[in-house]
């Protein structure tokens, strides 16, 4: 039988769901701060999400909006973002996603390493880490935006953090909650998990994705198994996923 020896978690929308309750407000704060008439909604927001990485949405909105914005500025303005989003994060304001922190500490209890590969800066993944997991670190390192030259649907962040942990793909599980991040991770040949975030995502069409659960689940709340393996309890366990890897 297989055993999981490695996961490998996105953070924003997986771990917790950051993205309207941290990103959108700090995106919206620091364009004001730059006396930008731009004021994103939700809607606009959602649909931005296509676009990869904070300075690609700032960009390729002010094409679409035909206010041209040298690429320095789109920094200046992103860094300003970012301070925005820090203040938000401690400011106590995020919650871990339902069974994350429980099947976290499970695993990091039996000794599987576990890592964070995200599109977010080290800074703003650091803080929010160490917010979400006070009593603990379980996470052994974190690929970021700033680790990568390509990033989310590339490969790339996944092959660089299979490379760093030295473990085999077949006793690996990637979490993730958007085509991107699968796209990254299925197309790094790794075992991955679809759980929506509060944000509605349909899976493209042409993923190959053979496991999608509603989330983690806990005793009061029973997963319900979309695509994959067949649950033996309410929850996923660590049992679960060398049950999922069997069928990879």
């Amino acid at each position: 039988m297989t055993y999981i020896e490695g996961v490998y978690w996105d953070l924003d929308g997986t771990i917790a769901n950051t993205e309207l309750e941290a990103h959108l407000p700090a995106f919206n704060l620091a364009f004001n701060d730059f006396d930008l008439n731009w004021n994103w909604s939700k809607s606009n927001y959602i649909e931005l999400l296509k676009i990869n990485g904070g300075k690609n949405r700032i960009f390729y909105y002010s094409k679409i909006v035909n206010e041209h914005i040298p690429y320095e500025k789109v920094i200046n303005i992103h860094k300003r973002k970012q301070y925005h989003y820090l203040n938000i994060i401690n400011n106590n304001t995020i919650i871990l996603k339902t069974g994350v922190y429980r099947l976290v500490s499970e695993l990091y209890k039996k000794k599987v390493r576990q890592f964070i590969v995200t599109s977010s800066s080290k800074q703003q993944a650091n803080l929010i880490i160490r917010y979400l997991f006070k009593e603990f670190q379980p996470f052994e390192f974190i690929i970021s935006s700033d680790d990568v030259t390509f990033h989310k649907p590339n490969p790339l962040p996944y092959l660089r953090a299979m490379e760093l942990s030295g473990i085999k793909n077949y006793k690996s599980v990637a979490f993730e909650d958007s085509n991107p991040g699968i796209r990254s991770s299925l197309a790094a040949n790794l075992p991955t998990i679809f759980v929506p975030s509060n944000i509605p995502t349909i899976i493209d069409k042409d993923i190959d994705l053979n496991c999608f659960l509603d989330s983690l689940g806990n005793e009061s709340t029973k997963v319900n198994v979309i695509k994959g393996p067949k649950l033996d309890c309410k929850y996923v366990e660590s049992s679960y996923l060398d049950k999922y890897l069997m069928t990879f």
